[in-house]
């Protein structure tokens, strides 16, 4: 895994995602698709605040709280390929559901700049991270710091082609809170 180019691949999705954000009505913003999935506002929501507590994995692993535990098959060939199977639908966590809420579009870019800020320092401390520390992610069993990295990288890429669905569809409703 070239961290490298997963920093830069990370540091070019966000960018998209500040984009957008520019791009976005803030009456749309709030707006949720006819089809019952989340609005922008939910989107940016989870998926800057769960990066951010991927970060504190990430921390975890190099501080020494991780556990010598094997990162299972199906998590190993997500990370390979850089996204999560397409037959593979998930849903948020029950632990995280209530972080998943309607924020402004002025929250949605301090929280981006928060991501940002927290992801600077881990470009140099994952030069001497440790394989074996994992920290276990609530759906993908144990990940390492790289592979916790990995894993904000695909997990922005993949909210991203929720937005993109999100931008195709005419249809929108506010009665969702």
């Amino acid at each position: 895994m070239d961290t490298a180019g997963v920093f830069n691949s990370i540091q070019i999705t966000t960018d998209a995602y500040r984009k957008r954000l520019g791009a976005v009505t803030p009456a749309k913003f709030h707006l949720n698709p006819a089809d019952g999935g989340w609005s922008y506002a939910e989107v940016y929501a989870h998926i800057f605040d769960l990066s951010i507590l991927s970060l504190e994995a990430i921390e975890r692993c190099l501080t020494g709280e991780a556990k010598q535990r094997k990162t299972p098959f199906i998590t190993r060939a997500i990370l390979y390929f850089g996204a999560f199977p397409p037959a593979m639908k998930f849903k948020v966590p029950k632990q995280f559901e209530s972080r998943v809420r309607k924020i402004s579009s002025a929250e949605a870019a301090a929280l981006i700049a928060e991501f940002e800020h927290k992801l600077q320092p881990y470009a140099e401390k994952l030069k001497t991270a440790a394989p074996e520390r994992k920290i276990a992610h609530p759906r993908l069993g144990y990940l390492n710091a790289l592979q916790w990295l990995r894993f904000i990288e695909i997990h922005l890429k993949h909210h991203l082609k929720q937005l993109n669905r999100i931008d195709k569809q005419d249809n929108f409703t506010s009665l969702r809170p």
